[in-house]
Order: structure tokens, then C-alpha cells, then sequence
């Protein structure tokens, strides 16, 4: 019996403040709801954004004072989840760490706000997004389906490799394993490997990569690991910037209206195939929101295609040569998650 679920990417970009690109991502949600999506993906770091042409003042031995401003800027714009630097994994899950007194919650409101968003869309949202904890920046994802919430935090500071484990989850009566790497994190086979020992059968790849070569690399994804593959871009142009990266300048002010990231957000299939080809300079946010399918990649998928798959490949079982060759990862179980 065929188990499909209908899977969305938001080629979304980054607004003016986190308000706004809160607000968008429910627009955005409540959009796909309506088009019978199940599964929403936004790109990475698109809460708090992606500080693309930003150098900070940096050079090799040195720091240039409006560099810090800009990391200032760049840290306040950020999300606060209410978690902790090292992970307080289920204990932050489950809400079991101090709350300040007078307050209800941890963190800025992030969180309660997405999970408010999937639980009246019925939408399973995963969303990057850039994380403060403590005094350190993390490039994240972030999973909220209905009254479950869970996360990832791969890169920026230094992750732990529990992040790395798969979820599960049932959507319209299917059962998925729902894995992310976070942009070049995909280029590292032992991270993929990792993922594909825990029989992902979706595997979400939030980037902001727009090179014609990231397509070739989530087509072997998807056959490698016979797996569904979703990726998710923005597409900006450069006076779309906060105005604390333009206004230091550089040579893009001349062409405002250029292209920084021109998207590429795509779904691809289990034995390598493209379901939805990539989209290119087109967002969920041009204009006045009127154009939000546009920046909408949707598609049914059927999970079986994934076991289909598996006649001739599987890369973590009987693909995968165990007579010669071993994968552990410290600190995480690599056996598929229970249901």
C-alpha cells in the first residue's frame, strides 16, 4: 500500500528582523497547509540569517573594531531558544530546565511561537536558524511537529555528536526518519554515512549553497542513501542585506539589485532522480506575499520508493562491506531510532 506524505521547500529569504521573518515563516506555513503540504522546509540559518559578503573586520592577525559592531548586530539578531551551549538535550525537550523567576519560558519566545505555528497548521516545520547559547553562535536546525519538538545543532561553534541523531515521526499515517545535515556538512561522507546507518528516509538539507554543483550532490544523496532529499536556499539580492553588512560596502553596492544567492531549492528521489527540479531567483517573500507559491517547491512523495530502493543498495547493511569496514561516532547510537 503506498504511504505518501506531500513534502514542501520555502525558498525563503531572511527579512529586516526576526518579527517579520517570524511572521512570513507562518504565512508561509499556513499557505502550504492549505495546499495539503505535511512537511515544511526553510533554509538554513533563515531565523536570525545568513551574514553573506560579511567578512567582520577579519584578516589573518588582525580585527578591525567595526567588525565586532557587525558581530553585535549579527548576535542580537540571533534566536534564543532556551537551551544551553553543550545541549541539554532531553531535559530542554521536555522543559525541565530552570525557568527565570517571573517568567513562563526559556528563552526570546522563538520556540512557543513555531511550536504555536505547527500546531494550528498541522504542518511538520524544520527550519534553520542561528542559535545563541551562552556567548556562541550555532547554525541550526529545528524540528516542531504538532506537541513534539526537537533539535539539531551542527556548525558555527562546536556541536555535539548527539545532534546527529535521526527523529522519528508519523505524518498522514506514514512513518518517517527525519535526519539534517546543515549545508557543506553534506560534503563529509562519514557525517552521511552516520545518517544513512540510522535508516533515514528523509533527509533534509537546509543550505545556502546556490552553485550548480549542489544539485549532483543531493542526487547522490538520494540514490547513495535511498532516501528522499530535501534542500532549501534563499534567494537574496544584495540590497536585501541588513544594513549593517551594506553600509561598510564592498563592490556589490554598485549592482544593488544583484544576486548573492539565486536559490536552487529541489526535492530529489530515493534512486537519485529529480521529483522537483530546482527553483531560481523567485521567493516566498517577493513583493507583498503574493507570490508565495512561487517560492514554494511541493510534491507527494511515496515512502515505499525508499525500500524499493533497497533491492540492489543499501550502504548501511548489505551494501556496506562490515567484513572490512566499521563507522562509529562518539557519543551517539547509530542503530535506527524505535518508533
Amino acid at each position: 500500500m503506498p504511504q505518501k506524505i506531500t513534502v514542501a521547500v520555502a525558498q525563503a529569504r531572511t527579512l529586516s528582523t526576526l518579527e517579520t521573518t517570524l511572521n512570513a515563516l507562518k504565512q508561509v506555513t499556513q499557505h502550504a497547509a492549505s495546499k495539503g503540504v505535511h512537511l515544511l522546509l526553510f533554509p538554513e540559518a533563515y531565523l536570525g540569517g545568513y551574514p553573506r559578503t560579511c567578512d567582520f573586520g577579519t584578516a589573518v592577525g588582525a580585527r578591525e573594531p567595526h567588525g565586532r559592531d557587525q558581530f553585535l548586530e549579527y548576535f542580537r539578531s540571533a534566536v534564543d531558544l532556551g537551551d544551553t551551549p553543550t545541549g541539554a538535550g532531553d531535559d530542554w525537550v521536555e522543559r525541565k530546565l530552570p525557568v527565570a523567576k517571573g517568567r513562563d519560558y526559556r528563552g526570546d519566545g522563538t520556540r512557543e511561537f513555531l511550536e504555536k505555528v505547527a500546531r494550528e497548521t498541522g504542518v511538520f516545520i524544520a527550519t534553520g536558524l542561528i542559535e545563541r547559547a551562552g556567548g556562541s553562535l550555532y547554525c541550526s536546525a529545528f524540528y516542531l511537529v504538532l506537541e513534539k519538538t526537537a533539535s539539531e545543532r551542527l556548525v558555527w561553534a562546536q556541536g555535539s555528536p548527539s545532534t546527529l541523531k535521526a527523529i522519528t515521526t508519523e505524518l498522514n499515517g506514514v512513518k518517517l526518519t527525519i535526519a539534517a545535515a546543515i549545508c557543506w556538512e553534506s560534503f563529509m561522507p562519514m557525517l552521511r554515512q552516520s545518517l544513512y546507518s540510522q535508516n533515514v528516509n528523509l533527509y533534509l538539507a537546509p543550505t545556502a549553497d546556490s552553485r550548480d554543483t549542489w544539485l549532483p550532490l543531493m542526487r547522490t544523496i538520494g540514490g547513495e542513501g535511498r532516501t528522499f532529499v530535501l534542500s532549501c536556499n534563499q534567494c537574496v539580492r544584495y540590497n536585501e542585506l541588513p544594513s549593517w553588512i551594506t553600509q561598510q560596502g564592498n563592490a556589490s553596492k554598485d549592482i544593488p539589485d544583484h544576486y548573492i544567492s539565486r536559490g536552487g531549492s529541489c526535492i530529489v528521489g530515493p534512486l537519485g532522480e529529480v521529483v522537483s527540479e530546482p527553483i531560481w531567483e523567485v521567493s516566498t517573500d517577493d513583493a507583498d506575499g503574493s507570490k508565495i507559491g512561487d517560492g514554494l517547491v511541493i510534491s507527494e512523495i511515496d515512502l515505499e520508493d525508499c525500500e524499493r530502493g533497497r533491492l540492489d543498495l543499501d550502504v548501511a547493511g548489505s551494501y556496506s562491506r562490515n567484513d572490512a569496514f566499521k563507522l562509529s561516532v562518539e557519543g551517539l547510537d547509530l542503530n535506527p531510532p524505535p518508533f
